[in-house]
């Protein structure tokens, strides 16, 4: 006769120190490993922890990988998405449940190493930081992947400014309220540290982390990720640059146009009235015309963006408070008449 599972629930796992959100997509080989590893490296470093398993739509028998998980320990939960919407979705609903003063996130593959977690919470909390990104310096994967992701990393320095070696790592520590007010959605998951920045979390760090070769299973990135990374890296820049402004991007644009095709439309005004030369088949006239549309249609883009967010700027809420002072019943007195 078997002996029964053991069972892992701690004292007390209601109010954990840290959360750990894990997406996980046909992972069901590495899930029981993971939570040994999960459980070991907090447990040595003292820490209360939740763990959080997001199924991000498996096929396999993940789900039911995780629904024994949970039985045997009251630390681990497991949220499962009816069908697969991608890494970013299952770290938001991760980030919404999270608990606890710290969260940190690691792929559910064991290519992260749990054992760095302590170690990465150190570094939080001793520098005071927001957040601490792991960087894989010694990658355990093919040069079809490091190489592509060298180039990528090196572009999102240039773009958003962070100096981090691995936007993509997926072992990162946060302070609780850096995931909670952040939105990330689609493929933004690579950019969280640009999206915590954004949000005046900018006390970033990073620091290296042991990184392993996949042990189970397949990679279920293929070369479509980076195509789908560049343009989610225009689409972070222009939020975290000009979400609150779209006039002084489209405005810029528009306003350059506009004043070049105006200067090259005077000179040809100029070449025709007073030079006497014609300038019906000189393509420079279409130029001009066209620069000058085109300059036109960016203004009135800008404008349009400005009237449309102008409405949730006004509202005192869209703006986030980090500390106060003095009394806190303090309002506004409303005068009638």
């Amino acid at each position: 006769m078997e002996a029964p599972a053991p069972q892992h629930s701690p004292p007390d796992s209601r109010d954990p120190d840290l959360s750990i959100v894990v997406p996980a997509y046909e992972e069901a080989q590495s899930l029981p490993e993971l939570a040994d590893g999960v459980r070991a490296a907090c447990e040595e470093a003292g820490l209360s922890f939740r763990l959080w398993i997001v199924d991000d739509g498996s096929r396999d028998e993940t789900w039911a990988t995780v629904q024994g998980l949970c039985e045997k320990d009251a630390r681990i939960a497991g949220l499962r998405f009816r069908r697969n919407y991608g890494k970013s979705a299952a770290l938001a609903v991760g980030f919404d449940r999270a608990q606890g003063r710290y969260v940190a996130t690691m792929d559910a593959d064991l290519q992260d190493d749990p054992n760095e977690i302590p170690a990465l919470l150190d570094v939080l909390r001793e520098g005071g930081h927001d957040l601490v990104s792991g960087w894989k310096k010694d990658r355990k994967d093919p040069l079809s992947k490091t190489l592509p992701s060298r180039f990528f990393n090196w572009v999102t320095r240039l773009f958003s400014g962070l100096p981090l070696h691995d936007f993509n790592c997926g072992l990162k520590v946060y302070r609780r309220e850096v995931v909670k007010s952040i939105d990330v959605y689609g493929e933004l998951h690579r950019y969280i540290p640009l999206l915590a920045k954004w949000e005046g979390y900018d006390h970033v760090a990073e620091k290296e982390v042991r990184h392993h070769p996949r042990k189970y299973g397949t990679t279920k990135f293929g070369v479509e990720r980076f195509v789908q990374g560049f343009l989610d890296l225009i689409t972070v820049v222009f939020l975290t640059r000009y979400a609150v402004r779209p006039m002084h991007f489209f405005g810029s644009m528009g306003t350059g146009a506009f004043a070049l095709g105006f200067l090259v439309s005077l000179w040809l005004s100029f070449d025709k009235l007073v030079l006497g030369h014609p300038i019906g088949d000189r393509p420079l006239l279409l130029f001009g015309v066209l620069l000058i549309l085109f300059g036109s249609q960016m203004f009135t883009t800008g404008l349009l963006g400005e009237m449309i967010i102008r409405p949730r700027m006004e509202d005192p809420s869209t703006y986030e408070v980090a500390e106060a002072v003095g009394p806190a019943d303090t309002a506004p007195e409303v005068l009638d008449g």
